[in-house]
């Protein structure tokens, strides 16, 4: 039992008895408790073993004995009859936005809404609206929320999808049936969002190659077995389709399940006015029905006069024009990465501490990391104010005296408020190395307002990076309104950096806008949001990200060394 899953089960049972109308002090003491155990600098088998939880502030007999039964035996019966005592459909209705609690207990008490169904009939019927603190506009917000939420049940997240076709192809390529494999699709190209997950694969043998992929290990149900194409459902409900061609069409059969249906076309174009067939079995001249012999992609795209177009690029977005030209970018990768400024410790809500983190990022090889814990605004993070932040400054510079590995960067993750007013002084500010300003509230403010409040924070002179942009989680929560042309013209004027929110969740700025940022004079700081020391990997996904953006080293600040971060930052 981690301590993120005993936390998560003090946290529901705290929500289920928000829920029942029990008394409010051991609702927040259940969730005291949760939050305790994420940021608890032990392990916490070894806390138990040592039955040192009651050390543990807010930890009392009663959660002390029932996060042993936890962790000693992976059940708690406490839980477990509270889950009982309410709907099986009660808590999802959590997930809508906007639903708290409070709100669903109302609706409860009130209407009777216990399922997803009866809160869609409340919502069009009038009866939601009629209430206290609903309105019109809450019926309307829930209602779209539920179609999101519709739509998103058949969507995939980037940072789910990868690893789980990562390890199936691992799998397939341990097969000596297996001389060529590959990922393609949407996830090659690196999309935030996947419906489902393409495998291409070369054999000779393409019935033992179908037998190792529906036995994967993480395979849990198999849709279809056939001799070339065969789909399987994986771990987390993600659907996985396997290719097997021969090992002569590897080349275009690659290129064609890996690039979107508009480049695609493109390229099959391209080859006709050169008087080529293109088709995922090869490229063929005239009538010819032998095709050309291309051993890798790279040779596609050369017999079709174009310099080697990376996955990421291909979604018809000019890369086809650039690659005539060989004008393409020299994209970034990830051994160019030497650091990252937004992470979190358990001084605010993260779960390991500064020198904990600091020590995961030069086992990365990373040079140097900023700690940028959440402001006093944030409470619900436990976010730190004026005396603590100064400790905390005093605290990364005696680290750093002692010449670790990794170089540690003072800053602050700034709450910028109503107005575009930041959480703290500019007398606070100013000690800083750096400020990463982001909006943490107040989402549902119109374009204009919400644009003009970020960018008075930016152009503050202490701010440095414009933390998550557009606030969006994805599959959970769209971005707020906002006029983003705008914001990125102004980061060009004011010298603030974008960050690439590199948290899976997030993956924010979209990569959409970050050619125009690029071409604007705009630096691209990403970022992995990190709030325990696994999460620093997510730089990983940013890089991808990066890529798809059409972003150099040059255009992405964590490419340089620590001397030349802290010119960068002196400027």
């Amino acid at each position: 039992m981690t301590k993120d899953q005993a936390a998560a089960a003090l946290r529901e049972i705290g929500t289920i008895l928000e829920l029942q109308g029990e008394n409010p002090f051991k609702c927040r003491a259940y969730l005291a408790a949760a939050r305790t155990l994420e940021t608890a600098p032990a392990d916490l088998e070894e806390l138990v073993r040592t039955e040192r939880l009651g050390e543990l502030p807010g930890i009392g007999e009663a959660l002390r004995e029932k996060i042993t039964t936890l962790v000693t035996t992976g059940k708690l019966p406490y839980l477990e009859q509270l889950r009982s005592s309410i709907p099986a459909g009660l808590l999802a209705l959590l997930e809508l936005p906007g639903l708290g609690p409070k709100k669903l207990r109302a609706l409860r008490e009130k209407l009777g809404i216990e399922s997803l169904e009866a809160l869609q009939k409340a919502c069009h019927d009038g009866s939601l609206a009629s209430l206290d603190g609903f309105g019109e506009k809450t019926a309307t917000n829930l209602l779209e929320a539920i179609d999101r939420r519709a739509n998103y049940r058949k969507l995939h997240r980037l940072g789910d999808a990868l690893p789980a076709a990562q390890a199936l192809l691992s799998h397939l390529r341990k097969s000596p049936s297996v001389l060529q494999a590959e990922i393609g699709g949407s996830l090659r190209r690196g999309k935030e969002i996947v419906k489902d997950l393409d495998l291409i694969a070369a054999s000779k043998n393409p019935k033992e190659v179908m037998q190792a992929f529906v036995s994967g290990p993480n395979v849990e149900k198999v849709i279809a077995h056939g001799e070339t194409k065969s789909s399987v459902i994986l771990e987390g409900g993600i659907p996985c389709d396997l290719r097997v061609i021969p090992p002569e069409a590897w080349a275009t059969a690659l290129a064609h399940f890996t690039g979107s249906k508009e480049h695609n076309i493109a390229l099959r174009q391209r080859a006709i006015d050169r008087g080529l067939h293109l088709s995922e079995w090869g490229l063929f001249k005239g009538q010819s029905k032998t095709p050309m012999k291309l051993k890798e992609e790279k040779d596609l795209h050369a017999a079709l006069g174009l310099s080697f177009i990376p996955p990421e690029l291909r979604e018809d977005s000019g890369e086809v024009e650039a690659a005539e030209k060989n004008n393409l970018p020299d994209l970034l990768t990830r051994d160019e990465i030497r650091g990252c400024l937004h992470n979190h410790t358990i001084a605010s809500d993260g779960q390991d501490t500064l020198a904990a983190m600091a020590q995961a990022a030069a086992e990365l090889g990373l040079e140097w990391l900023g700690i940028a814990d959440h402001s006093k605004s944030s409470f619900q993070a436990h976010g730190l104010d004026a005396k603590r932040l100064e400790a905390q400054i005093t605290e990364i510079r005696a680290y750093n005296s002692k010449k670790p590995k990794c170089t540690l960067l003072a800053g602050t993750e700034c709450d910028i408020l109503k107005g575009g007013k930041l959480d703290f002084p500019d007398s606070i500010l100013k000690e800083l190395d750096y400020v990463i300003a982001s909006v943490h509230a107040g989402f549902t403010s119109d374009e204009k307002e919400m644009t003009e409040r970020i960018i008075h924070a930016m152009e503050n002179e202490h701010v440095t990076c414009l933390g998550h942009p557009t606030g969006q989680l994805l599959l959970e929560r769209e971005g707020y309104a906002l006029n983003l042309p705008k914001i990125l013209e102004a980061a060009a004027t004011t010298g603030t950096w974008i960050e690439l929110n590199a948290n899976p969740w997030r993956l924010d700025l979209d990569w959409r806008w970050w050619h125009k940022a690029r071409d604007l004079g705009v630096l691209c700081c990403i970022n992995p949001d990190a709030h325990q020391t696994s999460h620093l990997g997510f730089l990983d996904l940013g890089v991808i990200l990066a890529r798809k953006g059409w972003l150099r080293a040059k255009d992405v600040v964590n490419t340089r060394s620590l001397a030349a971060l802290r010119k960068l930052l002196s400027a």
